[in-house]
């Protein structure tokens, strides 16, 4: 696919692609998260996606925007549940054949949901990183365009969106928290940002148990490190190239947080928002509680990128409690 870099011009564009497929989804303020982080907090409800995940915005930017010899090649990704989804999804509406490498504890919901929506789902590997390596072989194989579900431009123009939503909705924005996979959420909000207000502050999360990115962020090298999170939307084994680039420009500073902190935080968007989140699109929460001083009386926007947490998942959080 494409390798320049995007701006908020791409943004803008994959905007008017995408909206007719898509829920503009809400911004809400919540005061008893107010209490806890003693700021104005507002959730970005990106769970509130027809299929429960903000990754939806990137796969119909990229199939949107693939020539009629492609579409008739068919696509192949990996995932490890919400950008398969969103693949799905925009192959669907364009009449593309999909097939999507998942690892081989993928979460079932999101599997069956793939399957639902016309996918090939095939099981490879143990993590995302073995099922990303099957694709790289099926796509010189078979002739499958490979879609990667971070390093492409077009896939982080049309994620972009959803923060080009949130600066229309808060244009006082003081600080976006954004969980980061490969990259390509936070990537759009960073450029968002930077073309509508540098002084927003923009700060990635990842799970202390996969640390990829966030080691690749800060060494500046395109780092590998072991993975052993449960938060399925976070567990990326090393850096990749294009996010990285933008977000050692871009991005202000990235924190880590443990399972359990992102366990309480699931528990904590229960109480006070009544949303189920998955352990990634929870992470921005427990990321804000962990840097509370710093956001104390600021306006915050945290991004509840997804919410398709396993029935087994949601059990486990609240037998934690």
């Amino acid at each position: 696919m494409t390798t320049s870099r995007p701006n908020l011009v791409d943004v803008l564009g994959a905007r008017k692609r995408i909206d007719p497929y898509i829920a503009r989804t809400p911004l809400h303020h919540y005061t008893r998260l107010d209490k806890i982080l003693d700021a104005e907090v507002y959730i970005k409800h990106e769970n509130h996606q027809s299929l429960g995940s903000f990754k939806i915005r990137g796969a119909l930017n990229v199939v949107d925007q693939m020539s009629d010899e492609q579409r008739a090649r068919g696509v192949v990704v990996a995932s490890t549940g919400n950008f398969g989804q969103g693949i799905a999804y925009a192959a669907q509406v364009f009449g593309v054949q999909a097939n999507v490498v998942v690892p081989t504890n993928a979460n079932p919901d999101k599997c069956e949901s793939m399957r639902e929506l016309g996918a090939n789902v095939i099981f490879h590997g143990a993590n995302f990183d073995e099922s990303r390596q099957h694709c790289e072989v099926l796509s010189k194989e078979e002739g499958y365009i490979y879609v990667h579900s971070a390093n492409e431009p077009r896939l982080i123009s049309g994620v972009g969106t959803y923060s080009l939503e949130i600066f229309e909705d808060l244009p006082d924005v003081d600080v976006i928290i954004v969980p980061v996979g490969g990259g390509s959420g936070v990537c759009g909000a960073c450029i968002v940002a930077d073309g509508l207000n540098p002084a927003v502050e923009v700060i990635g999360v990842q799970a202390t148990y996969a640390p990829g990115a966030y080691n690749s962020w800060k060494t500046g090298e395109l780092t590998q490190a072991k993975m052993g999170t449960i938060a399925e939307g976070l567990a990326t084994e090393i850096g990749f190239k294009i996010p990285q680039e933008i977000m050692r420009d871009l991005l202000d500073d990235f924190v880590l947080v443990t399972d359990e902190e992102m366990i309480e935080a699931v528990n904590i968007l229960l109480e006070t928002t009544h949303n189920l989140a998955e352990h990634a699109g929870a992470s921005p929460l427990a990321a804000a509680i962990k840097i509370k001083d710093r956001l104390r009386g600021k306006k915050v926007a945290l991004v509840m990128s997804g919410g398709n947490i396993s029935r087994d998942q949601l059990k486990s959080v609240l037998d934690s409690h």
